[in-house]
């Protein structure tokens, strides 16, 4: 009977002990799991910003290496022209 009483009184022990870790535990895994979460959404929102700002880029690069853009900034800022046919000289490599 003395063992069954003190097994018993251990397990009651043990409860009183382990239950409030368990609710501690849960509450730390809880906040671990609440930061996970701010960070995902801030990293989406990130990524989202990313995404668009690549698209302006896009968009400028083919704005910007435009032929017409090109050939008026060569005519205009250059003082280039298109070459005659005759100013060509065709030169021929061999490998």
């Amino acid at each position: 009977m003395k063992t069954r009483d003190f097994i018993w009184k251990l397990l009651v022990i043990a409860c009183a002990v382990l239950v409030p870790l368990l609710f501690a535990l849960n509450a730390v895994q809880a906040d671990r799991y609440m930061r996970a979460q701010d960070e995902i959404r801030a990293l989406e929102k990130k990524q989202v910003e990313l995404v668009e700002e690549n698209k302006r880029l896009i968009t400028d690069i083919s704005l910007l290496s435009s032929g017409e853009r090109i050939g008026k900034i060569a005519e205009e800022e250059l003082g280039m022209r298109k070459a005659e046919s005759e100013e060509i000289v065709r030169v021929e490599m061999r490998r």
